[in-house]
């Protein structure tokens, strides 16, 4: 199993996330942030919580079966690439296993997506 995590602009999570879904990534988790990168706008300010400034983000988490990652990754891409810089990144790792918290069963034996 594979975990992706992308970094996009906020503006674009709607497209992501439909076509995700539509493509049969219905487990996908959604996180605001703050972060650092090449690209600053112009009218980003400091954070009074973590004391530095930069833009909004969202961070989108999934984990998915090997051989899924690309098309996942392709859809991220497709759907969260705007004519300006600074687009955001996507990190792909591998997954040892998933347990269920309520059975405390691995979900490795599922086909997990």
């Amino acid at each position: 199993m594979k975990e992706i995590k992308a970094y996009i602009k906020p503006n674009r999570v709607g497209k992501v996330v439909e076509a995700l879904k539509e493509n049969g990534f219905e487990s996908v988790t959604l996180l605001e942030c703050e972060g650092t990168g090449k690209y600053k706008r112009e009218d980003s300010l400091p954070s009074l919580k973590f004391h530095f400034a930069d833009s909004k983000v969202i961070k989108l988490e999934l984990v998915c079966q090997d051989e899924e990652t690309q098309k996942a990754v392709e859809i991220i891409c497709s759907k969260a690439s705007t004519p300006f810089p600074a687009d955001g990144i996507i990190y792909v790792s591998d997954v040892n296993d998933a347990y269920s918290i309520k059975t405390c069963d691995s979900l490795k034996r599922f086909n997990l997506q």
